[in-house]
């Protein structure tokens, strides 16, 4: 299947954190019975796919993300066959299913591991990154874990250090060796045989370092004192992004493309020269797709927007996310202070939904939910408990998925206590709340998304003519004889824009709340005045 032919390409995509989004058996964790029911939901909105994160058997130290067996279901997530009755029933509803699939680690309690760490002549002694220490007992090298302190682990068993590029109960399997690769080929399979239409892969960037183990450079730092995390005052030359990485994506696209219409979509790290590693992982032995974190973490202005536009030659490879379950909310991260929300969310559903290549809308978003403020206590994240105050984990993008205002848990579920809280804010947001009232988050949600689906050239055609000016973002999309032309503004002040071409012009209904106001074209032709927060499409011709 050729990039060109991928039904990715275009499409919408919505991702499903499962153990928030709808609990159905009453122990307030989310379960796969909850993402069965909750597809009609989902399919309402009008995307093409689901992304799935992860179900699988897991102690939840990272919560699904330290997996001990990549072809089962955790009991309390549900059983395999409720899988294949959500793959059934999306694909019944029109919606592609892509799960994760996470290659570079396992949890510390999984079988390889545990024998991994028991000697080194084990059947499963090269499956992880085992090194010995230095002379004076130190790791082998400088390297550091993303969620703090050193990268490797020492394990008195087989007297060698382990690398975890995260947490130390998250080894990273060595992927470097071959049987390592046939058992992810062979995972990779036994989840297409069941009928899923793609795989979102985790952190690709971790998936290959220096075989001589050689210690990362220092990073400029020129602060008072040091960051909260110390990831940040390295140059990760040697620890990650090795180019080993593309044999790790040729032997699972090979196993994709054994399988009709099937797709790999990536995720990459926020380090720099993220647009140019999308465009080297993605190809005919790559991914399809990949997207990195690297926008979400960045302030929200048309120069970064139009840096990322333009910083790779193939647009149409890019998957653009604003929020997912790693990063605070984009409706409370971008917001502008004093801004109304709802029109500030109904620019960020206009903009995704003019953007090329794949759209990647997360649980929640199409709510203009906030990211939840929450306690000390109430912290499950290990990233977020390490460094709090300074920086308050993920669990604030975690939290559950609200279904009726009026119910308990926001009807998330019936336990008396949830795996997080359901935030206060978050019971006027209520998906049953949003059904009620005409020019909701929702509606606006699902008119952006037909946009999308009734123009082709935002769907499929290319990105021309990026231009960013103070707060304006402009440009165009062409494809199949339309020709649309694309202008935001930023800001929460008016703006104007210099229109290159005059009119004929017919500006395209755009959503909008109830009472905001729209963009207008001057007398002469020549100027689009945009008010604060606002979005304009037009087609020439």
């Amino acid at each position: 299947m050729s990039q060109a032919s991928s039904w990715l390409r275009g499409a919408a995509l919505y991702q499903i954190y499962p153990l928030s989004f709808l609990d159905r058996n009453g122990d307030g964790w989310g379960d796969l019975d909850g993402v069965l029911e909750g597809l009609g939901h989902v399919a309402s909105l009008g995307v093409q796919g689901v992304w799935i994160s992860p179900f699988y058997p897991s102690p939840q130290k990272d919560f699904g993300y330290d997996i001990t067996d990549h072809r089962a279901v955790d009991p309390r997530m549900g059983r395999l066959e409720t899988v294949d009755r959500i793959i059934k029933a999306a694909h019944g509803h029109g919606l592609k299913v892509i799960l994760d699939l996470v290659c570079g680690h396992t949890s510390d309690a999984h079988p390889w591991f545990s024998d991994s760490r028991r000697s080194r002549g084990g059947a499963f002694a090269d499956w992880y990154v085992w090194a010995d220490p230095r002379p004076d007992g130190t790791p082998p090298n400088n390297w550091l874990s993303v969620f703090g302190g050193p990268a490797w682990t020492w394990e008195p068993r087989r007297r060698q250090y382990y690398l975890h590029h995260f947490l130390s109960s998250q080894p990273a399997l060595n992927l470097h060796d071959e049987a390592v690769l046939q058992a992810l080929a062979d995972t990779a399979a036994f989840w297409l045989e069941r009928g899923v239409d793609g795989f979102r892969i985790d952190a690709v960037d971790f998936f290959a370092h220096d075989p001589q183990l050689r210690s990362n450079p220092a990073g400029a730092w020129s602060g008072a004192e040091p960051p909260a995390k110390l990831f940040a005052l390295q140059q990760h030359l040697y620890d990650m992004m090795h180019p080993a990485i593309h044999t790790v994506l040729s032997r699972l696209r090979a196993v994709v493309d054994r399988y009709p219409d099937r797709v790999l979509l990536g995720e990459l790290s926020s380090q720099p020269g993220a647009a140019r590693r999308i465009a080297a992982y993605c190809g005919p032995q790559g991914l399809h797709a990949a997207y990195t974190l690297s926008l979400a973490k960045q302030p929200f202005t048309a120069q970064n927007l139009a840096g990322a536009l333009t910083g790779t030659p193939q647009p149409e490879a890019i998957c653009w996310s604003f929020s997912n379950h790693d990063v605070e909310r984009a409706a409370s991260r971008w917001l502008p202070p004093g801004a109304d929300p709802e029109r500030f969310n109904a620019l960020l559903a206009t903009l995704f939904a003019t953007l090329p290549g794949t759209v990647c809308l997360y649980q929640g978003e199409e709510l203009a939910l906030p990211n939840a403020a929450l306690e000390p206590e109430d912290l499950r994240d290990p990233f977020g408990i390490a460094y709090w105050p300074d920086f308050q984990g993920r669990d604030g993008s975690r939290t559950p998925m609200p279904w009726r205002s009026g119910a308990a848990n926001a009807g998330f579920s019936s336990a008396v206590e949830t795996w997080l809280p359901v935030a206060e804010s978050h019971h006027a947001l209520a998906v049953d709340a949003q059904e009620r009232r005409t020019g909701s988050p929702l509606d606006v949600w699902r008119d952006a998304l037909r946009l999308r689906r009734r123009h082709p050239a935002l769907r499929q055609g290319g990105v021309a003519a990026v231009e960013e000016a103070g707060s304006v973002l402009a440009f165009e999309r062409t494809a199949e004889g339309e020709e649309l032309l694309a202008v935001f503004n930023l800001s929460d002040q008016p703006a104007e824009y210099a229109l290159k071409r005059k009119p004929p012009m017919a500006a395209l209904d755009l959503p909008r709340p109830p009472g905001a106001p729209v963009p207008e074209v001057s007398a002469d032709g020549r100027t689009l005045v945009l008010p604060p927060l606002s979005a304009f499409l037009g087609r020439r011709g």
